[in-house]
């Protein structure tokens, strides 16, 4: 089982690798083949230009998604089936791929247009009210998780067993977390993976059990998962992820505000005002993710050395503990002992062999 584990990791990581490197190459050709600029050049003559900017965005989904077809099939849904962890027909992976890209698509239009509308009319420091509205909207998302994009993708109800429900909130009520309820999704409908989220902000927080999780682990195993998942919060990571996120994204636009000149001459355009530009804007997240990815991994696994470490303290479930992270990783195929390098780049988690150890000497 380790091997096959070690097997299907190696071969995400090749495929996350190969992904970024795909879509820098296409972004770049994008720009410099001068597509762009015939793009846009062509929608501003032939399109009313309220129309403009979703058109070019729309062209640009659509040219991805076709272009990113072979490597997405692969990556999400032929590997899933190469080793066993997906129930998913290829027809209900296209539906899922087309809702996602309709969400991501409404997002980044939205983002987008106040992006134009900051630039032109705040041109001194448009980088931070862009940031702070990008900030904004990352929020309003975490808050409509839950009860909007959730229930697109999977059927979810409240948690019909009662003896857990109650064991649960009474969990919840001990760590001072305050849930609306506890719920369960038909994640075995497309996947023998198991998970289980705290998700949603104010009166949309709630627990999520997938239906691979609550069936296979005992009452003392659901526990301690969920006992995790409270620690977050009580040691108060969410809001700290927030921050760290929002320091990200004010240094990713002020980058952009001080070099972007540079950048552009590079491709033959003058300012990010132009609507070919765009694609530069991809080109500077796309490379900031990849140097600021250790970083946001170091802080992760921190975070959640703590919350392994409070939610051993708050049940006190140590062998339920262990026989979770073993039944995790045999169940998701996860690398329980990974290279240093691969741990660096692509962990947010402490590797399950590493949260066993700690486990044992607690």
């Amino acid at each position: 089982m380790s091997d096959t584990a070690k097997h299907y990791s190696n071969i995400k990581y090749s495929l996350d690798i190969a992904g970024i490197v795909y879509t820098l190459i296409l972004i770049f050709l994008f720009l410099k083949s001068g597509l762009s600029k015939s793009l846009a050049s062509g929608l501003s003559i032939s399109a009313p230009s309220v129309l403009a900017v979703p058109l070019y965005i729309l062209m640009i989904f659509l040219g991805y998604s076709v272009l990113n077809l072979p490597l997405n099939l692969y990556q999400s849904h032929i590997l899933e089936h190469k080793f066993s962890l997906s129930r998913q027909t290829l027809g209900d992976w296209f539906k899922d791929q087309l809702k996602a890209g309709v969400i991501s698509y409404i997002i980044s239009l939205i983002l987008i247009w106040v992006f134009y509308f900051l630039l032109n009319h705040n041109p001194g420091n448009w980088w931070f009210s862009v940031s702070i509205f990008w900030i904004f909207l990352s929020i309003v998302m975490a808050k409509l998780m839950p009860v909007l994009i959730i229930p697109m993708f999977f059927k979810y109800k409240k948690l019909s067993d009662e003896n857990l429900r109650s064991r649960i909130m009474q969990l919840a009520q001990k760590m001072k977390v305050k849930l609306l309820d506890c719920f369960e999704i038909d994640f075995s409908k497309k996947t023998l993976k198991a998970n289980a989220a705290f998700v949603g902000i104010g009166d949309t927080r709630r627990i999520i059990l997938a239906d691979t999780l609550k069936d296979k682990y005992s009452y003392d195993e659901i526990e301690v998962i969920l006992a995790h998942e409270f620690a977050h919060y009580q040691l108060k990571h969410l809001l700290k992820l927030v921050v760290v996120n929002s320091l990200l994204t004010l240094a990713v636009f002020y980058l952009i505000f001080r070099t972007n000149s540079s950048i552009l001459d590079m491709f033959g355009l003058y300012s990010l005002n132009e609507l070919a530009a765009l694609p530069v804007i991809l080109i500077y997240f796309t490379l900031f993710g990849i140097i600021t990815r250790p970083l946001e991994a170091f802080i992760s696994r921190s975070f959640e050395r703590s919350a392994d470490s409070l939610a051993l303290e708050a049940t006190g479930l140590k062998d339920a503990f262990i026989s979770t992270m073993d039944k995790l990783a045999k169940q998701n195929l996860s690398d329980r002992n990974p290279h240093p390098v691969i741990k660096f780049f692509f962990f947010d988690h402490p590797p399950v062999d590493e949260r066993i150890k700690m486990a044992e000497s607690f």
